[in-house]
C-alpha cells in the first residue's frame, strides 16, 4: 500500500464509502437533506460539463474530472424510478467500481500527467539512448584550397551545406568574376545526392536560380563519380553578357533555334560577309531526326530587325542545310542590265534570265534532253513581260535559232523585237497562219533525212540535223484564243504544237496575264507547257498568287507568299508629315521584271535583266538573221501555208468561199452568219496538215 499515492487510496475511499450512501438515499427519503445534497452535487457536476465542453483548453480533461458527480446524480435518479434494491445496489457498486479503477480525481490533478487510465505499472525496461540532434556535415580537411575556393566553401556552410553536401573543388571560369563550376560530393559516403535544387544553389550564392546548371558527374580517371558527385556550374555574369551581347552562335541559339523560334531545332553554323555584293549569309544546320527545316520566314525576319515584305530576307533549304541571306537593300529593286554574254547559250543550252533573291544566276534553257524547250511567260499589264520576252528571242536567236513573233496587240517594244525575228506580225490572224506553219514544219521535218540517211529526232547534240530549231512566240496569247473567228483554231494548234513540236525542233512560247483554264487555256496545253519548259511568273496580284501556282502544279506547302508591291523601305518622318499636314511621297514601283522562275516544284525569287530598249536593243542579237532552209520554204509553199501573214484572209482559206461564217477580209464574219466557230478534234500532225489541205484546197 505504501506505493499508492495517498490521492489514489483517499478518492478510492471516498468512493467505497459513498457508495451505500447513494444506493439507500433516495430509496430511505427521497426528499431528505442526504438525497437533496447528492442532487445538488449532480447538479454542480453537469453543469461543469457543460463549462468543460465550451470551453477551448483541456476539455476532454475537466469533463473526466466532473464525471464522478455527474454519473452519481444519475444513479440517484434512476434509483428513484427502479422498484426495489436491487438494480439500485447494483448501480450504486457500479458506479463505485467505476471510480475506484479510473479515479478521475486524481489522474487529472495535473494538467501534463495523464497515464493510461487503469493500466497497471509499467515495468522498468532499458530504453536505447536518445538519437542525438543532427549535427552540421563535416567540412573538409585542410587541402590547401585557394581563397576563392575557401571563400566558395564558406558561403556553402553559410547555407546549411545544402542537400548534404561539401564542396570538392571549385574551378574559376576565365574572365569573369562570379562564374564557377563547383565538384560536391555527399556528406555521406556510400549514399547519393539527393533533394538538392537550382534554387537552393541560388539561395547560397544570391543570384537567380535560371544561373544554375546542375549536371551528373561521370567517372573519369583520377576523379571519382556517381550519384555521390554532383556538378554544379553558376554563370550569373555569362548570362548577363549573353542577354546584352551575345555572340552570333548564342543569339542563332536563344532567338531563332529555340523551339518557338523560326527556324526550331536549328543550330547555328557560320556567318559571311560579302562586302562586295552587300549581303550577309547565315548558314545552319538542323539535325537529322527533327526532319525537313521548318521556317517562319515573317518570324525570321523580325528576329532580323527587318520586314518581311521589304524584300530583304531570303532562305534557301539544302537537305538539313539552311541559308539566311540578308540584303543591305533589296536585290529586287536592283536594276541587272542584260548583256549580250548572259544571254548566249552555254553548252547546254542554258542562260541567264535574271538574278535570284539570294544572288544567285537565275537560268532558263533553249532546249531540254526532251528536244525544243516550250516557254510560259505570265505578268499583268506593266509586270516586265515584254521586257522576259525580249531576253528569250535573243537568246533563242543568239542560239541561232529561226525566231518567229506573233502578237495580239501592237506595241513599240514588240515591233522593236520583230525586227530581229525571222516573220513578225499583229493580230490573231496573224497568229493562226503562224500556227498552222508550224504544223506542216513538224510533218515536213519528220521526212527529211539527217547526214547519215536517216531520220531522227531533232537533238542539238547530234551532228548532221538538216534544219534548225524554230522558237515561235504568241504574245498576248489568250486575247487571241479568244478571237470570234480564229480562237478555237489558235488554241488547237497550239496544243498539238506543244504535244509533239519538241521532237522537231519546234518551241512555242507563250505569253499572257494568266493561265487559267477558264481563262483560254486548255489543260494538256498549260501541262505540257509546264513540262516542256522553265515558267517565270512576274508580278501576280496577291489574290492570284495561290491559284496561279496551283494552275502550275505546284505543292500547296511550296506556294509562295506575295511579292511586296515596293521593295523600297517606307520613307521616315510620317508622324511629322501627318502633323505638318503635309502629302506623303509617291510609291516607288519598282517591282517590275521581279516574280518567281519555277524551274522544279519550288519557285524561286527573282528580278529579270533589264533590256534597255530605249537605248537600242540590236547589241544583244546576232548580225545575222536565221531563217527556215530553202527544203522547208518550198514545202510550206506547195502547202499555200508560205505567203504573205500580213494580207487578208484568202479565199478558201478558212473554208468555202459561200460558207456564211467565213471571214471577211476585215477580219470580221459576214452579215447573218451565227453558229460559233468550229473546234475539230486534231490529235496528230498529219491529222492537222490533211485537215489544213482539205481548208485550203491544195
Amino acid at each position: 500500500m505504501s506505493s499508492i499515492p495517498r490521492s489514489v487510496a483517499l478518492e478510492r475511499a471516498a468512493y467505497t464509502l459513498a457508495a451505500p450512501i447513494l444506493a439507500a438515499a433516495p430509496n430511505l427519503s427521497p426528499d431528505g437533506a442526504v438525497n437533496t445534497a447528492v442532487l445538488l452535487a449532480g447538479a454542480a457536476g453537469t453543469a461543469g460539463t457543460m463549462l468543460a465542453a465550451r470551453s477551448g483548453e483541456g476539455t476532454g480533461r475537466k469533463i473526466v474530472r466532473w464525471s464522478p458527480l455527474t454519473l452519481a446524480a444519475a444513479v440517484d435518479v434512476a434509483a428513484q424510478l427502479t422498484p426495489g434494491w436491487g438494480w439500485d445496489v447494483l448501480l450504486a457498486a457500479s458506479w463505485a467500481a467505476a471510480g475506484w479503477a479510473v479515479l478521475p480525481l486524481s489522474r487529472t490533478a495535473r494538467r501534463r500527467h495523464r497515464p493510461a487510465l487503469a493500466a497497471p505499472a509499467p515495468v522498468p525496461q532499458l530504453q536505447p539512448a536518445p538519437a542525438p540532434a543532427a549535427a552540421p556535415a563535416p567540412a573538409l580537411a585542410d587541402d590547401g584550397a585557394d581563397p576563392f575556393t575557401r571563400g566558395v566553401r564558406m558561403l556553402w556552410e553559410r547555407a546549411g551545406n545544402p542537400g548534404r553536401t561539401l564542396v570538392a573543388t571549385v574551378d574559376r571560369h576565365d574572365g569573369m568574376d562570379h562564374d564557377l563550376t563547383m565538384l560536391l560530393r555527399s556528406a555521406e559516403p556510400g549514399r547519393p545526392i539527393t533533394g538538392l535544387t537550382e534554387a537552393q544553389v541560388a539561395a547560397a550564392f544570391d543570384i537567380d536560380a535560371g544561373d544554375v546548371v546542375l549536371a551528373p558527374v561521370r567517372k573519369q580517371p583520377g576523379r571519382q563519380g556517381g550519384p555521390g558527385w554532383l556538378e554544379v556550374h553558376l554563370t550569373p555574369d555569362a548570362n548577363a553578357r549573353r542577354r546584352t551581347s551575345p555572340t552570333t552562335d548564342q543569339w542563332w541559339a536563344d532567338r531563332i533555334g529555340c523551339d518557338n523560334g523560326p527556324i526550331p531545332g536549328s543550330q547555328f553554323v557560320k556567318k559571311v560577309r560579302d562586302k562586295r555584293r552587300k549581303v550577309t549569309h547565315y548558314i545552319a544546320q538542323v539535325p537529322d531526326e527533327l526532319g525537313a527545316p521548318r521556317v517562319n520566314q515573317h518570324a525570321l525576319a523580325a528576329a532580323l530587325k527587318t520586314k518581311y515584305d521589304e524584300g530583304r530576307l531570303f532562305v534557301t533549304v539544302d537537305g538539313s542545310q539552311v541559308l539566311v541571306s540578308l540584303w543591305d537593300s533589296s536585290p529586287l529593286a536592283q536594276v541587272f542590265p542584260a548583256t549580250r554574254e548572259l544571254l548566249t547559250p552555254d553548252a547546254d543550252g542554258r542562260w541567264v534570265t535574271g538574278y535570284l533573291g539570294n544572288g544567285q544566276p537565275a537560268r532558263n534553257r533553249v532546249y531540254t534532253d526532251r528536244g525544243a524547250a516550250h516557254g510560259l511567260f505570265v505578268a499583268p499589264s506593266g509586270g516586265g513581260k515584254t521586257q522576259l520576252m525580249g531576253l528569250h528571242v535573243a537568246a533563242d536567236a543568239l542560239f541561232g535559232a529561226v525566231v518567229m513573233l506573233a502578237t495580239e496587240a501592237p506595241d513599240e517594244k514588240t515591233a522593236a523585237l520583230g525586227q530581229h525575228t525571222a516573220r513578225y506580225g499583229v493580230g490573231a490572224l496573224y497568229m493562226v497562219r503562224l500556227l498552222r506553219a508550224l504544223v506542216a514544219l513538224m510533218d515536213i521535218r519528220g521526212a527529211m533525212p539527217w547526214e547519215d540517211g536517216q531520220v531522227h529526232e531533232w537533238d542539238p547534240t547530234r551532228p548532221g540535223c538538216p534544219y534548225r530549231m524554230l522558237s515561235a512566240y504568241l504574245d498576248e496569247f489568250l486575247s487571241a484564243a479568244r478571237h470570234g473567228d480564229y480562237g478555237t483554231e489558235i488554241m488547237n494548234l497550239a496544243e498539238l504544237v506543244s504535244v509533239k513540236g519538241r521532237k522537231y525542233g519546234v518551241g512555242i512560247k507563250v505569253a499572257g496575264q494568266s493561265i487559267y483554264v477558264q481563262d483560254g487555256f486548255t489543260q494538256l496545253l498549260c501541262e505540257n507547257l509546264r513540262e516542256n519548259c522553265i515558267p517565270v511568273v512576274l508580278k501576280v496580284a496577291p489574290s492570284k498568287v495561290t491559284a496561279m501556282f496551283k494552275a502550275l502544279g505546284i505543292p500547296p506547302e511550296n506556294i509562295p507568299d506575295p511579292l511586296p508591291r515596293s521593295f523600297s523601305p517606307a520613307e521616315a518622318g510620317r508622324i511629322e508629315r501627318v502633323m505638318k499636314g503635309e502629302p506623303e511621297p509617291p510609291a516607288d514601283s519598282n517591282t517590275g521584271g521581279a516574280g518567281w522562275i519555277v524551274e522544279a516544284k519550288q519557285p524561286e525569287v527573282l528580278r529579270t535583266l533589264f533590256m534597255d530598249f530605249t537605248a537600242g536593243i540590236d547589241g544583244y542579237f546576232p548580225d545575222t538573221i536565221a531563217t527556215l532552209t530553202d527544203h522547208e520554204i518550198r514545202e510550206l509553199e506547195a502547202r499555200g501555208l508560205w505567203f504573205d501573214w500580213t494580207e487578208p484572209p484568202r479565199p478558201g482559206e478558212f473554208g468555202d468561199e459561200d460558207d456564211g461564217d467565213r471571214p471577211r477580209k476585215d477580219g470580221g464574219k459576214r452579215h447573218g452568219g451565227s453558229k460559233p466557230a468550229r473546234r475539230d478534234t486534231v490529235t496528230s500532225s498529219r491529222q492537222a496538215l490533211e485537215a489544213i489541205k482539205n481548208l485550203t484546197g491544195v
